[in-house]
């Protein structure tokens, strides 16, 4: 579990400067820092393997911070599997800026992380969205997609990515 935050948080890194992060340099952050998980409540299923926190959940570790109304962890071989994120996730750093979707879902051994829904990444004042954001934090490498068009006729929603980017911004 103690990548859980990190790799949450990583998309946030991977938006740093609202560019993918170089193929040649890993994602890597501060693994080693503490996490301070807080919830309404808790709930643990031993016979699933998972613990499930929901309500205002907020997960930190230095200066990241998820939010979400509920984050769910998975074991298997007694080793944290997964961490979903359901419900106006939200990852903040000071650094990198904030992404915010509607789910998050890391899958720790291939170390990939994919933010579903209403996806906005924001640095400063340049945005960009889209509908699934997918990092792999083994290469830096970050794809962010559209998604598929509406069919209602005259509909601008879905089917491309925007953004918004102020040359003279941090």
């Amino acid at each position: 579990m103690k990548y859980a935050l990190i790799a949450l948080a990583l998309v946030a890194i991977s938006a740093n400067g609202l560019q993918a992060a170089p193929a040649a340099k890993p994602i890597v952050g501060n693994s080693n820092a503490k996490i301070d998980i807080s919830a309404d409540s808790l709930q643990a299923d031993l016979n699933a393997k998972s613990v499930t926190y929901t309500g205002n959940v907020i997960v930190t570790q230095a200066d990241m911070k998820l939010r979400a109304n509920s984050v769910k962890v998975t074991t298997v071989n007694d080793k944290a599997d997964k961490v979903l994120a359901s419900g106006n996730v939200v990852v903040d750093s000071p650094k990198s800026g904030i992404v915010t979707g509607d789910n998050g879902v890391y899958s720790i051994v291939p170390r990939t992380v994919v933010m579903t829904g209403n996806v906005v990444l924001k640095k400063d004042k340049n945005v960009v969205r889209g509908t699934q954001l997918t990092v792999n934090l083994a290469t830096g490498q970050a794809v962010l997609g559209g998604g598929v068009k509406s069919q209602t006729p005259g509909s601008t929603q879905g089917g491309r990515v925007q953004g918004v980017f102020l040359p003279n911004s941090q």
